[in-house]
């Protein structure tokens, strides 16, 4: 029996319905996804123009910041790994959320709260604070997706929780990027943005984000079978993961569509190179974020008509042609392309959402194959393969950038714009098209592995 009916191993003893477990969820998704928001898109705003670290100091930042994210990379599956040898009372998963969630809070409000003092003690402090946040951020991150996996045993509950969660998770993107800085200035009680302002600001949405995200701990259930109950040795472990075709090829494919993150890496500069407004990426960003969402909210209804195989396929096809055809339209009309950036959203949405629920169905397969159950280091791979899809999509477009000779205070020319043009729309034509065919060898079951 699941545990939603039963609360065995829970260390309470109640009973959770479905329904619960599901808006503690979403919710601890929402309040999770505001605080990376938050780092991710304000700390270098906050640093430049707060914290006062110059150029030479943003260089040193941005070193710092490319070391923390290959070591956040490696942590994954460490830390997939650890969940996947943890047992108590309470199960393997929901104690990392409980005890990970201050460890975020008080890390992302140290963050933005960088002391007066000499520029090489600042960069000291932003270094440790900050490698220390993405070690935290991993240890809530990896539990939080293993969780809806284990938590939500039938298809049709698990693909409507997590395309909910994706949803939210991009309206949190969204009220973040537009909210902080009005928030910052609210707590500066001035008439303009202070630091104090970004810090008081950063530290109370750290509290309430954290606070939700730890609902996942109180209102929902692990899995409860063998399987989930018995503790991995290395070797079952690793061999569950590397023998697991179907979970690999979600990976493949998932590597190979990063392109459909460049608009979001690269749109900014875009604007700027296109249209000599950077005002005009929250038009963009609006369009991206807007697919997402109703993308989310409606691919449920689509798996049940289509698998979610065929939807990773599609998605990838119809990304790419969309890609074309935006290129093909050109720039020159700004309504044109957030049309299409748009629709590519759309796309983006739903593969999203089937990636978590192809893990899912992999891990749900695996065990009945095995009896090997592993959550934690199963959706590690998909945390990791984010970030990795969001370095490869950042590095590309940074090439093309440099490929272009574009830099501040530079002659913008027609080759440049179209140099950067290519960028964002073939390249990532090419991604969703070759993303497609790892898909086509997505298949459940298989011979058993050897568990000794």
């Amino acid at each position: 029996m699941t545990a939603a009916s039963t609360g065995t191993g829970s260390g309470t003893g109640t009973r959770l319905s479905h329904r619960t477990q599901s808006i503690a969820i979403v919710t601890a998704g929402f309040g999770q996804n505001i605080i990376l928001t938050t780092v991710t898109t304000f700390i270098l705003v906050y640093l430049i123009q707060y914290a006062q670290i110059s150029t030479q100091g943003i260089a040193v930042v941005t070193a710092i910041i490319t070391a923390a994210k290959i070591l956040d990379a490696i942590s994954d599956p460490v830390m997939g790994s650890i969940i996947d040898m943890t047992r108590t009372r309470w199960g393997k998963l929901r104690p990392y959320v409980l005890f990970s969630a201050a460890p975020v809070a008080i890390l992302t409000a140290l963050l933005f709260t960088v002391p007066d003092t000499s520029e090489p003690l600042k960069l000291v402090y932003f270094g440790v604070f900050y490698l220390l946040w993405g070690l935290a951020y991993t240890a809530c991150d990896v539990p939080y997706w293993g969780l809806i996996g284990s938590a939500f045993g039938t298809g049709v509950v698990r693909n409507r929780v997590v395309s909910n969660v994706r949803a939210f998770g991009a309206i949190a993107l969204g009220l973040a990027t537009l909210g902080m800085p009005w928030l910052a200035l609210a707590f500066s009680f001035a008439a303009a943005t202070t630091g104090q302002g970004w810090s008081i600001a950063v530290a109370t949405t750290s509290v309430l984000g954290m606070g939700l995200y730890v609902l996942a701990f109180f209102f929902t259930r692990e899995k409860q079978t063998e399987a989930a109950h018995t503790r991995l040795t290395f070797r079952q472990l690793f061999s569950a993961l590397f023998t697991n075709t179907p979970l690999l090829m979600v990976l493949l494919g998932s590597v190979l569509g990063f392109g459909g993150y460049i608009v979001q890496a690269g749109g900014a500069v875009f604007v700027v190179i296109a249209y000599g407004n950077e005002g005009y990426f929250t038009l963009v960003g609006a369009a991206i974020i807007a697919g997402m969402v109703i993308a989310s909210f409606t691919t449920p209804l689509l798996l049940r008509r289509v698998s979610g195989r065929w939807l990773a396929i599609w998605s990838g096809i119809a990304g790419a042609v969309l890609y074309v055809a935006m290129f093909v339209a050109g720039f020159d009309n700004l309504i044109a392309v957030v049309v299409f950036i748009f629709l590519t959203g759309l796309t983006l949405g739903v593969f999203l959402v089937v990636q978590a629920t192809l893990i899912a169905d992999s891990v749900d397969d695996v065990e009945q194959r095995t009896g090997v159950r592993n959550d934690g280091i199963s959706f590690a791979t998909l945390t990791f393969v984010s970030k990795i899809m969001t370095a490869a999509a950042v590095l590309v477009f940074g090439l093309f950038i440099v490929l272009a000779g574009y830099h501040d205070g530079v002659h913008i020319t027609g080759q440049m714009q179209q140099t950067v043009w290519f960028s964002i729309t073939i390249v990532p034509a090419i991604s969703c098209a070759i993303s497609a065919i790892p898909f086509f060898f997505y298949r459940l079951g298989g011979s058993p592995i050897s568990q000794a």
